[in-house]
């Protein structure tokens, strides 16, 4: 053991987690008594190492506390049912050394979210799964971003890891028919887990560095596999667009700062020119999907200079076509912000009340904090304090809460 436990050693095992468990499933075989093992091997970790320290091999630790578990369930396994004598051999050959290099296939976090994403399960079973295993995404982080109730989001779960038990997935990259059948929930996934980083939904920090990393670790991977695919790339270029911004996002006490405020001269440049590299090639590879929608719109607010250099009526269009590609609440929402900029906070607010019978956004925090934002500018103060306040005690997380409630205590004064 050398290095000591901090704060960077939280996010190193939140990174490990999902490699940890794809070794343990690439071994074993069985991806639920694998989770619960690795989930032990985690809570093992968090005990002992702020004490003794990290291991020089933190890896190989965890994963040869998660096999001691799996050997031990397995040694438990055969004693009641009386497994074959191979079975037995084969856990009893687990190594009890620790800080060994273990065998490791670099795909094993990639190899894991695509067997996440297998068509056995339903589409929300399947993101919901990955951004647990892979993600490493609490159950009420992953209910709030589908907008159901967490009981809800635990029951799912629970059948999904039972439903990719009983089909028998192998563990392996899948065949190239089967990525395409795949790749669209594994890229929501990505998109989910990216977001979850780039804004989290519960506690005290806004932004969540490991997730935002990992998910455009993945990303680029996925890239890799497969390099032509148009939506990888705009996928991977919305997230440097919107990752580029992440230092001005914040101010000293993690204070969270609007686009529109920030100090436009901590955007990280590289990022936003490696986003635009990848993205102006996959805008003309044939139809314009989701993510390469939404990478066009986080790139016209990077070119912008000034928050009054932004070509909204180009970000309006860009949202409009966004809604017939792919509509949903949170589009609708951005739709109606872009509206108010090019034609005024009156029909932003009209935008809104679609929302208004929605039961999955009806209650939502940021549906509240915009309707606070346009009435503001409509000079409607009592009201918009009213939303603002509103949005503050709907929203889990407290840098966004703080926000809407300066905002509202900002407008009692006015």
């Amino acid at each position: 053991m050398t290095k000591a436990w901090g704060l960077t050693s939280e996010h190193l095992l939140r990174e490990l987690a999902p490699q940890v468990l794809g070794a343990i499933t690439r071994r074993f075989r069985d991806f639920a008594s694998a989770e619960d093992a690795v989930q032990e091997a985690m809570i093992a970790a968090f005990t002992q190492w702020p004490q003794a320290g990290i291991p020089d091999n933190p890896r190989g630790w965890l994963i040869q506390v998660a096999s001691r578990r799996m050997a031990d369930q397995a040694r438990s396994e055969i004693a009641r049912r009386e497994r074959e004598t191979t079975v037995a051999r084969e856990a009893e050959s687990v190594t009890p050394m620790l800080d060994i290099d273990v065998d490791m296939d670099p795909h094993d976090t990639l190899i894991l979210l695509f067997m996440c994403c297998h068509p056995a399960l339903s589409s929300s079973s399947a993101i919901a799964l990955t951004l647990r295993a892979v993600g490493g995404l609490t159950t009420a982080e992953i209910a709030n971003a589908f907008l159901v109730p967490e009981a809800t989001m635990a029951q799912r779960i629970s059948r999904a890891k039972q439903s990719i038990q009983n089909s028998g997935v192998p563990f392996r990259l899948p065949l190239p028919e089967e990525r395409t059948q795949r790749l669209p929930a594994v890229l929501h996934v990505l998109y989910l887990i990216f977001n979850e980083g780039y804004a989290s939904s519960i506690g005290v920090h806004l932004q969540r560095l490991d997730l935002a990393r990992e998910a455009i670790r993945l990303t680029r991977n996925a890239k890799a596999l497969l390099p032509d695919n148009a939506e990888i790339a705009g996928l991977l270029a919305l997230m440097l667009l919107t990752d580029a911004r992440r230092a001005a996002r914040t101010g000293p006490d993690e204070e969270l700062i609007p686009l529109d405020q920030q100090d436009r001269r901590l955007w990280d440049r590289a990022e936003i020119a490696e986003g635009l590299e990848l993205l102006t090639p996959a805008l003309s590879k044939g139809p314009v999907g989701l993510y390469q929608l939404q990478a066009a719109i986080a790139a016209v607010h990077d070119e912008a200079e000034r928050a009054e250099d932004t070509d909204w009526p180009q970000i309006l269009a860009l949202y409009e076509l966004l809604k017939r590609v792919s509509p949903g609440p949170m589009v609708t929402l951005n739709h109606a912000i872009a509206a108010a900029m090019v034609h005024g906070a009156d029909q932003g607010l009209q935008l809104l009340k679609a929302l208004d019978a929605d039961a999955r956004f009806a209650d939502h925090y940021r549906l509240a904090a915009v309707r606070a934002h346009l009435l503001e500018k409509m000079g409607d103060y009592e009201a918009a304090i009213k939303h603002y306040r509103v949005a503050a005690a709907q929203t889990t997380s407290i840098p966004e809460q703080n926000y809407l409630m300066a905002q509202a205590a900002r407008l009692a004064g006015h």
